[in-house]
Order: structure tokens, then C-alpha cells, then sequence
């Protein structure tokens, strides 16, 4: 017998909202050989809404140095952890970049840099104004995607103006949670501000978060509703890699089962989004992937992270062969 509170959640096939009190329910409810039936009907959402995996790679354009303290972070300038720090990559190493993932047949490109953000339009930014001119000039084809940190409603609009397709900044976590879990150097409102900057300005969003930071099932249903009031069109979803050096190095990983259910939940939530699964993928998830992605999953990040490894494309290009055997819109 399907469990009760599984059987209702079936209503979001049908256009339903699954609000708040049914997710905590099913969250605290379904355990066992009932969490197949839950990643089933997540597939199903996923398959009638979203049935294509899209797949993205990203630049780290700049690396550590950052002024702000979040918890997880190996480029906090806060935390010791050895990484590799440079300043702004050049235009060229940028194209460069860019060249290597559009010859592997990736039509997503991320846009990545360490630091607090852009609140004024300084020479720093304007040389990535420049950047993106001169890489959508060169690759037309390319789905642009900037993650710079936070902006102000000029920068924002500035950006908007060249080739930002879509704007990547996370909530990382319940929004009532950030001081506590990920940082107090900034506020999770400058982050909200910074989305609707964009949107009022016709930028897509990626917004999503971290999962394994110590917060609790709650937390994640609280982030996932969050990112749904903002109507967002990509929720990217990462589970914590543990880093040496940073304050949550000793955390332990999170059970293969509860992202499982998290990332369902998150789908249930979110039915016609575009769910990302991105780092911890292959680290912490290790031969369960494969079940994640078939858990409401739609999108990945192939080829590495910002200073965390990856899989190859080629590799991930076989992954994603393998996935439509789950699918019933398998081209």
C-alpha cells in the first residue's frame, strides 16, 4: 500500500501545491522502502515537466582572497585552506576557457568569481563587462551564465545589458539560518535584493543552496520554498564537501538517503524547475549518483567546480545516455 502521505503529494502531477505542512509530513513520515515511492513520483514530476537534462561548465575567474566569512568556503580569506588564489583571469584565458567547453559540445557557461561583489561599477567589473562582450561575440551559440556576488540595481542593470543569460546567487540555506549556518559578513536580504535587481531587469535566476551544513530537514523545506517565492528558473543543489581549513571541516557527510529525499522534496516543491545537481556529486555521493538523478534531478555541472574536482564530460555524456532508460521522453 502507497504511504498516505505519498499518495497525496500525487496531486502535484496534476498541477497541484504541495505546501509546507505536507512536505514536513512526508519528511518525517516516509523512511524504508517507502523512500522508492517518493524518489518514483519526483521522477514523474520531473519526467512530465522538466524532461530534458541540461548540462553546464563553469569558469573560476577569480580565486580566494574573498573578504566574506562563509562557513563552507575554501576562498574565505577567513579560513586557511591552501588553495590555489589568483586575481581576475585575462579576456584571453577566459575565451580560452570557453573554447575548450563549446568544443566539447557544452552550450552553458558559467562565469564564476570569488568576492563580496559589485555595489559600484569599478574597472574590475567593467573588464568583465568586456569579457562577456567579447565571448558572446566570439560564441553566439553560448548560454551565458555570471556569478559575481552581490550587486546593486546599477550593476545589476549593467550586466543585464551584456550577455548575462542567467545570473547565478545562492541562498545556501533557510533564509532565517544564513547568519547562523553560512555568514555575517553580508545579510541573506543583499543576496534577495540582488535577485530582484536582475529580474526587474529580465535576467534569469539560478538560485539553490547547500545541503549538509548542519541544518535541519526543516531548514531545507524553509530553502526550498524560499527560492519558490522567488519564482527563480534554476535551483542549483549542491551537498557539502567537508574542506580542511574551513569550519565545518569536520561535519560529517550527509546519508546517500536523506539528500535522496531532500532533492525529492525540493522537486515536489518546485515541480517545473530546473534542479541542478552540482558539487558532491561524484565526491560524496559516490555510486549513488546515479539514484539522485532519478530523484527529480534535471541539470548537472560537468567538469569540476570552483576548487573541488569534477567528471570529465565524456564521462558525464555517458551518464546522462544511461539516465533516459528512466525516462518516458528518452530522446
Amino acid at each position: 500500500m502507497l504511504n498516505k502521505h505519498i499518495e497525496n503529494a500525487y496531486k502535484v502531477l496534476e498541477g497541484g501545491v504541495l505546501t509546507k505542512d505536507e512536505a514536513i509530513a512526508i519528511d518525517r513520515n516516509v523512511t524504508g522502502t517507502d523512500l522508492l515511492d517518493l524518489l518514483s513520483l519526483a521522477n514523474k514530476v520531473r519526467d512530465k515537466y522538466c524532461p530534458k537534462v541540461q548540462v553546464c561548465s563553469i569558469l573560476n575567474a577569480k580565486s580566494g582572497v574573498c573578504s566574506q566569512n562563509c562557513k563552507f568556503c575554501a576562498q574565505s580569506a577567513h579560513h586557511n585552506t591552501d588553495i590555489e588564489t589568483y586575481p581576475l583571469v585575462t579576456k584571453e584565458q577566459a575565451l580560452k576557457a570557453l573554447k575548450v567547453v563549446h568544443d566539447s559540445g557544452v552550450r552553458s557557461f558559467g562565469y564564476v568569481t570569488s568576492g563580496h561583489g559589485y555595489i559600484e561599477p569599478n574597472d574590475e567589473f567593467y573588464y568583465i563587462i568586456d569579457t562577456l562582450d567579447a565571448m558572446y561575440e566570439q560564441f553566439p551559440d553560448m548560454k551565458f551564465c555570471v556569478s559575481i556576488g552581490i550587486l546593486s540595481k546599477e550593476t545589476a542593470k549593467i550586466l543585464s545589458e551584456h550577455h548575462c543569460g542567467r545570473y547565478n546567487i545562492n541562498l545556501q540555506t533557510a533564509p532565517a539560518k544564513y547568519a547562523e549556518l553560512i555568514a555575517d559578513t553580508h545579510t541573506i536580504q543583499d543576496k534577495i535584493n540582488t535577485v530582484k535587481y536582475l529580474q526587474s531587469f529580465g535576467v534569469e535566476i539560478c538560485c539553490g543552496g547547500i545541503f549538509g551544513l548542519g541544518e535541519s530537514s526543516t531548514d531545507r523545506i524553509d530553502m526550498a520554498l524560499a527560492v519558490r517565492e522567488l519564482d527563480v528558473e534554476g535551483i542549483p543543489l549542491n551537498v557539502l564537501v567537508p574542506i580542511p581549513g574551513t569550519p565545518l571541516e569536520k561535519l560529517p557527510i550527509m546519508q546517500p538517503a536523506e539528500v535522496a529525499k531532500s532533492f525529492a522534496l525540493f522537486r515536489l516543491l518546485n515541480p517545473t524547475k530546473m534542479i541542478k545537481f552540482a558539487a558532491g556529486r561524484e565526491t560524496t555521493l559516490k555510486d549513488f549518483q546515479g539514484l539522485l538523478m532519478i530523484s527529480g534531478v534535471n541539470a548537472l555541472m560537468t567538469g569540476g567546480y570552483l576548487t573541488t574536482h569534477g567528471r570529465s564530460v565524456d564521462e558525464d555524456k555517458e551518464f546522462i545516455k544511461r539516465l533516459k532508460l528512466f525516462s518516458s521522453n528518452p530522446k
